[in-house]
């Protein structure tokens, strides 16, 4: 009989063994979110409505049995090694979470759910796509810098927000009485504030008093340097991060040499 730890290593993407089913529920995923855009297309659809509901039926027999083989081998896991608080915590993982939204609308049925809330919950099966993050290690890596960086990242998100309420009432002020229609009020008026703030800026709502395009220019302004302020902090995190994990694997595998297999000084 397989024991519990063996089927956890197979099935766990940082083990040798596990890499065949990890190559196996990699092409399922993708082909999940290719069948999900192709569904779509009317035309291809409606030709083709049979094999999509199959496939999307045995998907989610797959990802079932993927889930509850999951939740039962993680108590090999040393952190969830408790048979019932450990699966409870791995249940409430992100990544875990994740898993169970991808196979929900299979199960919203059996609990005699309208038809209408279940074609609105299929959209579910597009986390399918954030289950990659299980099997790449660059997502992985990701999220890590993401997480040590969330202290940094919800301070810029707090000055954008106030930014954006700044902005919103500003302009409301100086162009309600020339366009009522347009800028209406001060959460009509955050449409504008994002769309200028992300430097998008749609042309379906501009100003037009000297005081607005004023205010408009030195927004956009500051919108150009606030949303770079995240984006550098995460490619700095995520170049050292890798920086890291570099030294780390020379330390786990110090060069050899081809020929006779002796450790290469690198001094």
């Amino acid at each position: 009989m397989i024991s519990k730890e063996r089927i956890y290593h197979l099935i766990e993407p940082r083990y040798e063994p596990g890499r065949i089913v990890d190559i196996g529920l990699i092409t399922l995923i993708f082909l999940n979110i290719v069948a999900l855009i192709l569904e779509t297309v009317e035309p291809i659809y409606n030709y083709n409505r049979a094999a999509f509901e199959a496939f999307e039926d045995f998907s989610l027999v797959l990802f079932t049995v993927e889930y509850t083989v999951r939740l039962w081998t993680i108590t090999a896991e040393p952190r969830f090694a408790h048979p019932v608080t450990g699966r409870i915590r791995f249940i409430f993982t992100p990544i875990a979470l994740v898993d169970l939204l991808a196979i929900l609308p299979f199960f919203l049925p059996l609990f005699g759910a309208d038809m209408r809330f279940i074609r609105v919950i299929r959209i579910l099966r597009i986390f399918r796509v954030i289950k990659l993050a299980r099997y790449s290690r660059a997502l992985r890596l990701l999220g890590q810098v993401v997480a040590e960086r969330k202290e940094e990242l919800i301070s810029i998100l707090f000055v954008l927000l106030t930014l954006l309420v700044i902005s919103s009432s500003l302009m409301y002020f100086a162009e309600h009485d020339d366009q009522p229609e347009v800028f209406a009020s001060i959460p009509t008026t955050m449409w504008w504030s994002i769309v200028t703030l992300t430097t998008v800026g749609y042309g379906d709502a501009f100003p037009i008093t000297p005081l607005g395009q004023t205010i408009a220019a030195i927004i956009a302004i500051l919108g150009i340097g606030m949303f770079a302020l995240p984006a550098g902090l995460l490619g700095a995190s995520f170049a050292e991060e890798l920086e890291k994990r570099r030294e780390s694997d020379n330390e786990e595998n110090p060069p050899r040499c081809r020929h006779c297999g002796g450790l290469i000084d690198e001094h």
